[in-house]
């Protein structure tokens, strides 16, 4: 079997090479300066004298299953020294007499190297002021490189140059038969020596150079190469650290090198110290330069240091992640890649200070950045005339950075001298640290204000950006800079990370400073406009101060539902936030963080041999073990990070199996920084031995069929997620209902089909049925103009204290006479209002659930009778008319549907109808507006869609149903079709809701409103679990059991123990008083989990068909299943087991949930297929006692108790609206019968005994919130 090394990771050490001048130019240069030929020494042509790349050792065997440690990658390498022999034999040949007589020490041996580094550029790089010999000795000089390959990937350099005297280059060398003879006159020549990694480790790196320096300078010459091969093997042994709070350390004399690890799986390694650009430029320009980053200019950067070149410009990449730079990267530039510059696409790159000149007067259209002056010049004009960062979001910036601590010394005044140098840089580290996270948190934050509301103008169905609705929300002067963005490689990228849901930094900052009155806009009235407070400050202020921000109110009891909505919310604050600059670096933006262990490797042993090699790898194994057995199971992410170190080195180490047992290990505990592909690459290269082995644990079996199913979905899935990003464009062509449907949802104004399928019936009136392009751009054209009307709106203080802080202007009338004065009649979600002319005032005309009548009239004008629309509002006596001319059979439509889309929130409690409505009145506008023709209020009146069951079949809800709920929450509004509830679970503040597919939502209860959205596995959930304050569990199809923390709202860990559908959950605790949870999967398997280790305690398969649900009472566990409720002992042995009853036998129904009562050692079951409730006696179980027969029933779903009453979920006889049934549990009778939904109730669950909540199927798709009384 061919092991595929290319998917293994790399080490630290991808190479390590030594640059230099040949022994034949030094010989040269040494001649002439004896006999005093040079004025100044001239310029050398750097060469590579040394290659060093892992393996350094492997076992003599001739198994092609081996993977060698250090990951080998032997099969990729290629002859870099076999390559220049070839470019040159012609020459060699003619001017020497033996063509393979050997050049000095270069071609001693074959350097092969890997096969994607190009060692052609790399002297250049390595002295890119080119190398020059001194006459005196010079101090070390370090500087970085990042090479880029044609593919974008990344690999780093560090690079150390020192001074040797050319003397003891070539002690005891023998060249032309005599030995060298010293002189007086000294000349030092310059080496360069260059780690290259995959990774950023500059720091790192940097300090490894150090040590080698140390042990360099007293070496001979003739130990040189071996000291470097013994370097090189030692950094090759060193493991990478996992993602999370764990970093790894090694000791080189005389410094002990630290690793850092990367934050999250998808965040970057950042071990630069971040505040350089900070020290280099002011605030204002920094912001320029990010600015140009962001428009992807053409940027170079000039310094007289080198190593400030590489460094600054990855500072500022960083500053900007999670985006990502796309185009050419060449931080360092030598002398001859000043060509380099003349390429015409977006670049970032530098080069030495004494170039400036020339660049700026050759070379045209670049942005110039002076790091030693921290300045910005341009090569075409005398200023640059280029958009700027958004002016909001840079206010906060600078507010943040200016309180940032950038200075060290002020860190030390109140500590003593130190007198341990790897203490002190210890302490510095944990301070730069510190620092740099302060610093990405300001720069993501930037990030955020800048684009903050993108998530909103996005299609996920469709995969398109509304990027001219976009632009609209943006202020004026900023849409410059908007328009350059919007077009460009990084934002795409970003955008199509937002289309595939990515939960990155981003994603998880933007949703925490998310403001509460932002987050209930999507769940209440309407998301597409920013209410009049806001548009009423200066514009579309996008920044809110930490004050207005939204807590997790995980502790917050539960909201006075018998209040409005509204009045539950913070309302938006209509004043500008008092002075930014007294806000600090952290506040509003920390965030839980776990301190950082540090795992030190042991000491380094003989690098260049096998035997002491393995024997490092098994010590360091052990060490890992030590800690896993020391960590206690509540610190799991820890535990990961050791278990996927530890499975790292039995990689490297031959081990394959103990590597798969951590890494199973770790997929349970953390699955979030499980190594795939390096997983996948060690089960292919599983020799047959192996394999019959790793059969024979269970675990492991698992695990490789598990990435045997992930592989066959995972070529689905990515062609799922890399879709294009597409902008909206108006149609050019004819649409039929499915076209039209599609684009309209593409646009971005309505995502629900029903509403289109009304507006393209309104569209095709009286012809054809399909639209054409000219009528959708006109369409479009008047809905966004309608829109941008409304925007325009500035209502004065004297009329905003009339208005909730949450309310739009939607639809503002022409200037019309009417019975309380001349002005202009505005509708808002809640209320129409006159807004009168002259001195502007506030009119109230009526609020839509105050309405009586509203009718067509006609009001006298001199001989002439005006059309007016006349209103009659309850508790006035005079009637509202207003002449609004040609306006008046519009405005007619419009509010009859606003004012029974308000009656039938009002009664079904759900604010979603006000939402539609205000929709179908908005439609309707833009419908008569674009026909223009006499069909045109005939047409909107297609879209009166509540107004026409008002009058067609009044809707009225029961007295008991209107009088027990008290809201309504609909999980699917943002998208085109309802989705079934298939659970719900309330824990303290919060509301956890499944909907099909593995979606899970978290409402916020206190407001109902959305706080978080994650993907939990791909198939439906079946169960959730609240197991203790920072975890709940969730039963999956797929046999999965998801654990999702709480406080950091991630799925990381999973149980993957069952091998069927995971359907039910329960919690005890055992006879220690430690908590046991209890999980079912549907083929009859019953496990008992430790909640602390998450290992399985027992486990027992019962006969039943179709198991889904179990339950824990004292020292039984009651399982229900299709065909019996079964009670059981904890071993598994069968107690008791309850047959459906007779009455059902021979039928289709099962049971479909069982209910234990111990207090009144009862059982209550329900079936499927039926309308009754049977109870039996839990010591008399052959039959039930008593039965409960629900009126128009035929099914029930789902069952809880709370308080004295059971409540029952299911169907209705007579249609498919789904019922909530409520029992007495002492008489046994029905309490009320409670019309919710407009299907089946599939899920229930309590709210600390105050609520109920339930969920119904797809058709209906919405949370019922009920009183409990």
């Amino acid at each position: 079997m061919c092991v595929r090394m290319t998917e293994l990771p790399s080490g630290l050490l991808e190479a390590c090479v030594v640059v230099g001048a040949s022994s034949d130019k030094l010989r040269d240069v040494h001649q002439l300066h004896q006999q005093n030929k040079f004025v100044e020494f001239p310029l050398l042509d750097p060469e590579v004298l040394q290659v060093h790349i892992p393996p350094f050792v492997s076992k003599e065997t001739n198994s092609s299953h081996v993977i060698g440690p250090t990951f080998s990658r032997v099969q990729r390498r290629r002859s870099f020294i076999k390559k220049k022999r070839r470019d040159h034999a012609p020459e060699t040949t003619r001017n020497r007499e033996n063509p393979n007589q050997s050049e000095g020490s270069l071609t001693t041996e074959d350097i092969s190297v890997p096969k994607d580094l190009d060692l052609i550029a790399l002297p250049q790089l390595c002295f890119p002021g080119g190398l020059q010999i001194a006459s005196e000795q010079r101090e070390d000089a370090y500087h970085s490189l990042v090479f880029t390959d044609l593919f974008g990937n990344r690999t780093h350099g560090v690079v150390a140059q020192y001074y040797r005297s050319v003397q003891s280059c070539h002690e005891a060398g023998i060249q032309n038969g005599h030995r060298w003879i010293s002189s007086k006159h000294r000349l030092f020549t310059p080496f360069a020596v260059c780690i290259i990694s995959k990774f950023p480790y500059y720091n790192a790196l940097k300090d490894c150079l150090s040590c080698l320096l140390v042990q360099l300078r007293p070496a001979r010459q003739a130990d040189f190469a071996e000291a470097m091969k013994e370097f090189s093997a030692k950094l090759s042994l060193v493991p990478l650290p996992p993602p999370g709070q764990l970093h790894v350390s090694f000791h080189l004399r005389p410094l002990q090198v630290v690793l850092p690890s990367r934050e999250d799986h998808d965040g970057p390694i950042v071990d630069v110290d971040l505040h350089l650009p900070l020290l280099c430029f002011s605030y204002t320009t920094l912001l320029q330069i990010l600015s140009y980053l962001l428009q992807e200019q053409r940027l170079v950067f000039f310094s007289s240091d080198w190593a400030k070149l590489t460094l600054v410009a990855e500072c500022l990449l960083l500053y900007l992640k999670p985006l990502t730079w796309q185009h050419p990267y060449v931080p360092v530039l030598s002398r001859g890649m000043l060509d380099f510059l003349m390429a015409p696409t977006a670049f970032l790159m530098g080069c030495h200070i004494s170039h400036f000149e020339e660049v700026a007067a050759e070379t045209e259209d670049l942005i110039l950045v002076n790091i030693d002056d921290g300045i910005i010049q341009s090569s075409w004009a005398e200023v640059i005339d280029l958009a700027t960062i958004p002016l909001t979001a840079a206010e906060c910036f600078i507010s943040r950075a200016e309180s940032l601590q950038l200075h060290y010394d002020l860190e030390l005044c109140h500590l003593g001298s130190a007198t341990d140098a790897n203490a002190l840089r210890a302490q510095r580290r944990d301070w730069q640290r510190r620092l740099n996270k302060q610093i990405q948190n300001i720069c993501l934050e930037l990030l955020v204000n800048i684009f903050r509301g993108v998530q909103d103008f996005l299609n996920h169905e469709h995969r398109v950006f509304n990027s001219e609705e976009f632009l609209r929300t943006r202020e004026p002067a900023d849409q410059p800079f908007y328009k350059k963005v919007l077009d460009t490689h990084i934002f795409h990228s970003f955008l199509r990370d937002r289309l595939n849901r990515k939960q990155d930094s981003f994603s998880r900052m933007e949703l925490n400073t998310r403001n509460l009155a932002h987050r209930n806009r999507g769940v209440t009235e309407s998301p597409r406009r920013p209410p009049m407070s806001e548009l009423s400050r200066n514009g579309y202020n996008s920044y809110t101060s930490p004050d207005n921000r939204l807590s997790k109110r995980l502790g917050a009891s539960m909201p006075n539902l018998d209040r409005s909505l509204h009045e539950n919310l913070t309302g938006i604050s209509r004043v500008r936030p008092a002075s930014l600059r007294k806000m600090t670096p952290d506040i509003g933006l920390k965030f839980p963080q776990k301190a950082v262990k540090v795992f030190r490797l042991p000491e380094f042993p003989p690098p260049l041999s096998y035997h002491y090699v393995q024997n490092y790898y098994s010590e360091m194994v052990a060490s890992l073990g030590k800690l896993i057995s020391a960590t206690p199971p509540d610190e799991s992410d820890l535990l990961a990070r050791y278990h996927y170190l530890r499975g790292l080195v039995n990689t490297v180490s031959n081990r394959r199996l103990d590597a798969l047992e951590d890494f199973q290990s770790l997929y349970k505990t953390d699955s979030d920084i499980f190594p795939l592909q390096m997983v996948k690459s060690l089960v292919d290269s599983l020799s047959e031995a192996d394999r019959l082995q790793a059969d024979r644990r269970p675990e492991l079996k698992r695990l490789i069929t598990r990435l045997k199913r992930d592989r066959e979905r995972e070529s689905h899935d990515n062609r799922q997620e890399e879709g294009a990003v597409k902008r909206f464009q108006l149609p050019k062509k004819f649409m039929q209902l499915e076209e039209f449907v599609k684009c309209v949802q593409e646009s971005g104004m309505v995502k629900d089909q029903g509403t289109i399928n009304r507006l393209f019936d309104a569209l095709t009136v009286g012809h054809q049925k399909q639209v054409g392009p000219e009528l959708f751009h006109d369409f479009y054209t008047i809905w966004k103009e309608t829109e941008a009307e409304a925007q325009e709106v500035r209502l004065p203080a004297s009329v905003l204290e009339h208005i909730e802080p949450s309310e739009c202007v939607f639809k503002l009338s022409s200037s019309v006479k009417t019975s309380r004065g001349v002005g202009k009649i505005a509708m808002t979600q809640r209320r129409l209002f006159l807004l009168t002319e002259g001195r502007p005032g506030y009119v109230e005309v009526a609020q839509y659930r105050d309405l009586e009548e509203v009718k067509v009239s006609s009001a006298p004008f001199l001989l002439l009778r005006i059309p007016s629309l006349k209103l009659r509002v309850r508790g006035r006596k005079e009637a509202f008319e207003a002449n609004l001319k040609t306006e008046t059979e519009l405005w007619n439509l419009m509010v009859k549907e606003m004012w029974a889309g308000r009656d039938m929130a009002d009664q079904h409690k759900d604010p979603q109808y006000m939402q539609q409505a205000l929709t179908n009145a908005l439609l309707m506008d833009a419908v008569v507006g674009s026909l223009q023709s006499s069909k045109a209020i005939y047409a909107a009146s297609k879209l009166a869609h509540f107004d026409r069951i008002k009058m067609e079949v009044p809707m009225m809800v029961p007295r008991t149903t209107a009088e027990t709920l008290k809201h309504k929450i609909n999980p699917s509004l943002e998208l085109a079709a309802p989705r079934a509830v298939d659970v719900l679970l309330y824990t303290p503040g919060q509301l956890w809701v499944s909907v099909s597919g593995g979606k899970v939502m978290v409402f916020d209860a206190s407001s109902w409103s959305l706080t978080q959205t994650c993907q939990v596995g791909n198939a439906k959930l079946n169960c959730m679990l609240e197991v203790d304050k920072d975890q709940v569990w969730m039963g999956s199809e797929d046999s999965v059991i998801y654990i999702i923390s709480m406080v950091a709202m991630v799925c990381n860990r999973q149980l993957t123990d069952h091998r069927s559908e995971v359907t039910g959950l329960a919690l005890d605790t055992d006879k220690y008083s430690q908590k046991v949870a209890y999980s079912c999967s549907a083929e009859g398997t019953v496990m008992a989990w430790d909640v602390s280790t998450l290992q399985v305690k027992k486990n027992f398969r019962l006969s039943c068909d179709w198991l889904h649900s179990v339950h824990s009472f004292n020292t039984t566990l009651w399982c229900c299943s299709r065909d019996s409720i079964m009670e059981v002992w904890r071993n598994g042995s069968l107690k008791h087991r309850m047959h459906l009853p007779e009455q059902h036998k021979g039928s289709a129904a099962t049971f479909s949930s069982a209910l234990l009562l111990h207090e009144r050692e009862e059982v209550w079951s329900i079936c499927a297929d039926s309308g009754d409730v049977c109870i039996w006696h839990t010591k008399d179980t052959t039959k039930p006692y008593h039965r409960v027969a629900l009126q128009d029933c035929t099914g029930c779903h789902c069952m809880i108790k709370v308080k004295n009453q059971v409540w029952i979920g299911g169907v209705g006889r007579a249609s498919t609206k789904g019922k909530v049934y409520i029992l007495d549990v002492h008489r046994r009778q029905v309490l009320k019968e409670l019309h919710g939904h407009s299907d089946k109730v599939t899920a229930l669950c309590s709210a600390e005994d105050r609520y109920v909540l339930s969920g119904a199927a797809q058709h209906d798709g919405k949370i019922a919130i009920w009183k409990v009384e």
